[in-house]
């Protein structure tokens, strides 16, 4: 081969070479498809953990927001029948209550006329045979005893008006002063039971207890004794003893069958859980 032939093709390989060399260089790998569409796709699924993430949280906000406003709601519902309930218990007293102190003023003064009539004519009849006594003797005889019962009916009245005019303490006091003066006075009984009213209204209800028992038993004949029983289990069911308290409402009706109080201790019994 001709020697300036032979230089010129190596010269041109060796600038193929080169020329090669450098495009090898500046020129970047393409990238694998593969893995384009796996690094887009680990993008948009990162985005969209991201969006689903947000979005779960906002709604889980949201319904614990929810649940707290229906909490107060309920809340609020559970306030005004507790209320409710209070403001009825009060009324359901009160109506009892005012009941029972008219059928108890219309007792106290029947009973009032019959002892005063039955006391001024017992010393009158005692005063007669007596000598040297006279028509005044008589009279002043008859008018002591009538003072006697008037002072008993007088303590007893002042005592029933606070009852009535809801000053508890003072009616408390004055029924106590009437039982420790007249203990075997004909209004005792009916002493004993507003007692244990007084106390009863007042929330002191191991005093009321006391104050009901001992009139089923001193007065287990009393027009008061079926009452008495009746608060008697209100007061134990107060003091959450349940079991003594279903025990007594149930003895009322076997005790005063046919009785208003009979069927309030069932009406009671029934509410009873």
């Amino acid at each position: 081969m001709d020697p300036a032939l032979a230089s010129r093709h190596w010269r041109f390989a060796a600038a193929a070479l080169l020329l090669g060399l450098a495009g090898c260089v500046t020129t970047p790998a393409e990238d694998d498809p593969l893995q384009v569409r796996l690094d887009d796709m680990d993008r948009r699924l990162g985005k969209i953990e991201r969006v689903a993430g947000g979005q779960a949280l906002l709604e889980m906000s949201q319904r614990v927001d929810a649940l707290q406003a229906e909490v107060r709601r309920l809340r609020g519902q559970a306030e005004v029948l507790e209320n409710g309930n209070e403001a009825l218990r009060k009324q359901q007293r009160d109506l009892y209550a005012d009941v029972a102190r008219r059928m108890d003023a219309l007792e106290v003064g029947g009973r009032a006329r019959g002892a005063a009539t039955g006391s001024a004519a017992g010393s009158l009849g005692a005063a007669a045979p007596a000598a040297g006594t006279g028509a005044s003797g008589a009279a002043a005889a008859a008018g002591g005893a009538t003072r006697a019962v008037d002072s008993a009916e007088l303590l007893y009245g002042k005592a029933f008006d606070a009852l009535k005019a809801g000053d508890y303490p003072a009616a408390i006091s004055g029924m106590r002063d009437f039982l420790a003066a007249n203990p075997d006075h004909e209004l005792a009984d009916n002493a004993q039971y507003w007692l244990g009213e007084a106390f009863y209204v007042t929330r002191d209800y191991d005093n009321a207890i006391l104050a009901f028992t001992t009139v089923g038993q001193r007065w287990p004949q009393s027009s008061k004794a079926p009452d008495a029983m009746l608060k008697l289990g209100y007061a134990q069911f107060e003091l959450k003893r349940v079991s003594a308290a279903k025990q007594t409402l149930s003895q009322v009706g076997t005790r005063y069958p046919g009785t208003e109080a009979a069927r309030l201790a069932q009406e009671r019994l029934r509410r009873i859980p």
